[in-house]
Parts: C-alpha cells; sequence; structure tokens
C-alpha cells in the first residue's frame, strides 16, 4: 500500500437531500476522527456522533464509520460521515476538513484510482464500477455487476498463462536444444495451442457490438415521408412532446433522440428529416443526416402514412420493421404488408409496436450477463493481441527468437487491459470519467 495525501468529498447526490456522506481516505483518517468526532469508532460499526470544527464548535450530529486498511475500500484507512443534507451543513464540514494540513479536496475518481493502485481491483473492475454508478436499465446494471466482478482478469489471466508457458517453451528450445528433457519440437507443443488462441481471443473481441449496445442503448431510427408521423410517433412513445409536430413538410431538419426502457433495455429512438426531393440547402442536409444514422441503426422504423403511401427508396441494408400509421383513418383496403398498423395520434397498435422493439433487442439483453470486452481500448488490445500471435506464427520459419518476442507482445498488450502491465498513462483518462467522491 503506497502512502499518499489524506483525501476527503462529499460521496452522496446532489444537495439538499436527506443524508450527505463525506467520505475521508488516507493516513491522517485516524487523526480527523480524533479531532472532529467522539473519537475513532470499532471498525465498520456506525456511532451517532457531534461533528465538531477544530475550534471545537458542533457542525452537526450524525454517524461516523471507520474502515482501517487495508480491508476498505481504497485500502487505505477510510472513514464516512453520513451528515444531515443541507447546503451548509456540508460545506461547514467541507471547509473543516480543508483546514487539515495534510487533507485536500479528492480529485475525480481518485478513491477508485487508489483502490487500484493498492490492488484492490483491476482495470477492469474500476471501468465496471463507473458502468454500474451511471447504469440506467436492468440489462446495463446486470452488465456492469458481471464486469465489475473477477470474470475478466481470469479470462485474461488464463489466456496469458498459456502466452507465458509458451514462451518458456520457445526459449527452453532456444537455450537448452541439446539437452534431452526438452521437447525436441515447440511446434507440436505450443503452435496448435497458439493457433487456438488467436480464434479465442479474436471471436471474444468480436463480441463488442453486443456490449456497446447494451452500455449505449439500442439504435432505433425512425424513418419516412414527410407528414408520414414520424415526430407525432417520437412523442407518442416518448409519452411526452420531444418533437414539433406541424402540418408543414420538412419542419425535422436536425436529428431528435429519446432514450426508452423497454424491458430492461436502453433503446435510443431517433426521429429524422423525411426523405424527399428537398426544397432547399438545409433540408438536404438534415436529410443526409438522416441516411447517414440508418446506416448506422440497429433496427429502421420505416413509417408511411397508409391514408397517402409514399415509398421511401434507397434505404441501407439494415433490419426494418415497415409500420402504416394514421390506421384510424383507413380502410381495410389500406392495411396490407405492413408489419404492424399504428395511430401515433390515438395510441392504436403502440404496444404490438414496443413488443416487437423488445423482441429485435432481446438477443442482447440475454447477453448482459456474458462475459464481453466492454471498452474500445479492450478491443484495441485483443486486436493486438491477436495481431502479435498471427505473427508468432508466421516468423517460425525465420526464428524461434522472433516468435518469442511476438508472444512476449502479445502477453504484454493482454496484460495492459486488467492494468497488470504499466498502464500509468491511461490511468488519468479512465479515472477522470468518475465523478468526484467515487
Amino acid at each position: 500500500m503506497q502512502v499518499r495525501d489524506t483525501i476527503f468529498a462529499l460521496s452522496s447526490g446532489a444537495l439538499p437531500s436527506g443524508v450527505a456522506i463525506i467520505r475521508i481516505s488516507g493516513s491522517a483518517t485516524h487523526e480527523v476522527l480524533q479531532q472532529m468526532t467522539s473519537g475513532v469508532p470499532k471498525a465498520r460499526h456506525a456511532v451517532l456522533s457531534n461533528i465538531k470544527g477544530q475550534d471545537g464548535a458542533v457542525l452537526d450530529r450524525g454517524l461516523c464509520l471507520f474502515f482501517p486498511g487495508p480491508a476498505s475500500f481504497t485500502g487505505e484507512d477510510c472513514a464516512e460521515l453520513h451528515l444531515h443534507g443541507g447546503r451548509a451543513v456540508v460545506a461547514a464540514v467541507l471547509d473543516q476538513l480543508a483546514g487539515f494540513p495534510r487533507l485536500r479536496m479528492a480529485d475525480a475518481g481518485e478513491f477508485t484510482k487508489r483502490a487500484f493502485l493498492n490492488g484492490k481491483m483491476d482495470l477492469t473492475g474500476a471501468e465496471a464500477l463507473s458502468d454500474l454508478i451511471t447504469a440506467e436499465t436492468e440489462a446495463q446494471r446486470r452488465f456492469a455487476l458481471v464486469n465489475s466482478s473477477e470474470t475478466h482478469r481470469r479470462l485474461y489471466g488464463s489466456w496469458r498463462r498459456r502466452l507465458i508457458h509458451a514462451r518458456a517453451m520457445i526459449e527452453a528450445e532456444l537455450d537448452f536444444a541439446d539437452e534431452s528433457d526438452v521437447p525436441g519440437s515447440v511446434a507440436e507443443a505450443v503452435w496448435q495451442d497458439i493457433s487456438n488462441l488467436s480464434r479465442e481471443i479474436s471471436d471474444h473481441a468480436s463480441s463488442y457490438k453486443s456490449a456497446e449496445i447494451i452500455r449505449d442503448g439500442f439504435q432505433v431510427v425512425i424513418l419516412g415521408a414527410p407528414n408520414a408521423g414520424k415526430s407525432s410517433l417520437l412523442n407518442a412513445l416518448a409519452k411526452r412532446d420531444v418533437a414539433i409536430v406541424t402540418d408543414e413538410p420538412g419542419t425535422t431538419r436536425d436529428i431528435l433522440e429519446v432514450s426508452l426502457d423497454i424491458a430492461g433495455m436502453k433503446i435510443v429512438l431517433a426521429d429524422t428529416a423525411g426523405i424527399r426531393e428537398a426544397g432547399g440547402r438545409v433540408e438536404a442536409l438534415g436529410i443526409e443526416r438522416s441516411i447517414a444514422r440508418a446506416r448506422e441503426a440497429d433496427l429502421i422504423l420505416l413509417l408511411e402514412d397508409v391514408t397517402n403511401p409514399s415509398p421511401v427508396q434507397g434505404l441501407p441494408e439494415r433490419p426494418i420493421l415497415r409500420l402504416g400509421n394514421k390506421a384510424d383513418l383507413a380502410s381495410g383496403t389500406k392495411t396490407l404488408n405492413y408489419d404492424c398498423l399504428i395511430s401515433a395520434k390515438t395510441g392504436q397498435g403502440l404496444d404490438e409496436l414496443l413488443e416487437l422493439i423488445q423482441r429485435a433487442s432481446a438477443g442482447y439483453l440475454d447477453r448482459a450477463s456474458d462475459v464481453l470486452p466492454f471498452r474500445a481500448r479492450h478491443v484495441a488490445l485483443l486486436n493486438e493481441a491477436v495481431y502479435q500471435l498471427q505473427a508468432a506464427v508466421q516468423a517460425e520459419e525465420q526464428g524461434l527468437e522472433l516468435s518469442a518476442e511476438s508472444l512476449r507482445a502479445a502477453s504484454d498488450a493482454l496484460g495492459r487491459i486488467t492494468g497488470e502491465i504499466d498502464v500509468e498513462d491511461l490511468l488519468d483518462t479512465i479515472f477522470s470519467t468518475f465523478c468526484i467522491g467515487k
């Protein structure tokens, strides 16, 4: 455990609140509790205490907890002060803490960063903790919880051990080729496993798309001709006025988004400009953006006014649901060839539409408990490992020394994912995304 400044911060939500929690971590924690409370409480026991300033004046009356290191979140001595959540109360206590010579306000994510530096978690666990804090849906919560466990460390650790074994076999043949207890052919013992490992890592890296959808949302884009009712549908599904709705065609120029929680899955619904021969430069730009956004969609809702059908041409090759809108005004002869008939005005068919969207995204929801790479940096390092493994196989004919070096680079790439190899240049970037107090 490394010795650093003692830090403090408000770790609970926005003020005012019923309870506010101030967290303290570092070697001066014991001294702070002795001066500002009724004394250092028994480890991990909540004690009601006066919270005092350094001049002895009572600032508040609340709970005090002490977590001695290394059995704490950060691995250092830690404390929590549970106060009444008024702005003046919290400001007074923070001001007193800042007056101690060995204390300072924590940087964003610094408590979690110290937990990592003190070996309480690896980098993937820290990143998953950030996702858990920001989780909005059940799928995101489940996914972040799986990622915050030791699953990634165990998986990547097992791959590194296989690489280390392969390197040992190669280097043994290089150094002790004449010894009888050293295998005579590295190829038979090692190369098949390296090829298998390359495929395993490549398959794992390719599953990032599923993780990205779980974390960032299943992207649904509404396309259609002007006045098909796209903005009305967005408002109806959001149950609030997100978009302006008028009878004038071409009023939607920019892409409007709203996030929905459908059966525990985050669905990002985007309203786009009506597709037609544009009447002006601005509208044309809006249409170009609509088509570009549709190319990246996980699902397209192709909306058509059943009372005045106007087909849209040149759609990207993405999954599509054909929706017939204004079904309340249509006769039976106009309602064929649609996946779902709806009325954005009356709400007819919206429950069926939500069910269809749920079915389209269900496969990703099912993967929320799988072990997937959940950061772009993970994928980059996994791909680097695959590249080096392939280079090791190709270099076999040129000499085992080159193969051994490629295997070392592959194992280092895996180690950098969890932080077992030097990642100092990444730490500020990763932990700066956390809130103050975490």
